[in-house]
């Protein structure tokens, strides 16, 4: 009885489920370096396929660009906007210095020349 509930030794455990590991290529596969020659799960075609799919997948790469494209700029544009406003809100006027009115900087003139009389 006492055989029975000791823990049974890490031998008769059950093994972990098998993973598949990569196969190790022979020498003659592997570069000078001894780095293994890397097998890729889609190799790429042995023959380029006809011509109107390659116009078909030229079109749909240039389909996502052009959206990927539009999409960065309304999201850039949209930021500049939002930041301009946070601080407009925050300043309480125009945050932008170069868009002051003349009329401010005359102003500062007008009262500078004013000053030294």
């Amino acid at each position: 009885m006492s055989e029975n509930q000791k823990p049974q030794s890490h031998q008769n455990l059950p093994s972990s489920p098998n993973k598949s590991i990569p196969e190790i290529e022979s020498n003659a596969a592997s570069d000078f370096s001894g780095h293994q020659r890397v097998r890729f799960p889609n190799p790429p075609d042995l023959t380029n396929p006809d011509p109107s799919t390659l116009r078909d997948q030229w079109r749909y790469a240039i389909r996502q660009y052009s959206r990927w494209y539009s999409h960065a700029w309304g999201t850039a544009i949209l930021a500049g906007v939002s930041f301009f406003a946070l601080g407009w809100v925050i300043k309480g006027s125009n945050p932008l210095p170069s868009f002051n009115s003349d009329k401010n900087k005359n102003d500062s003139d007008t009262n500078k020349n004013d000053n030294s009389k």
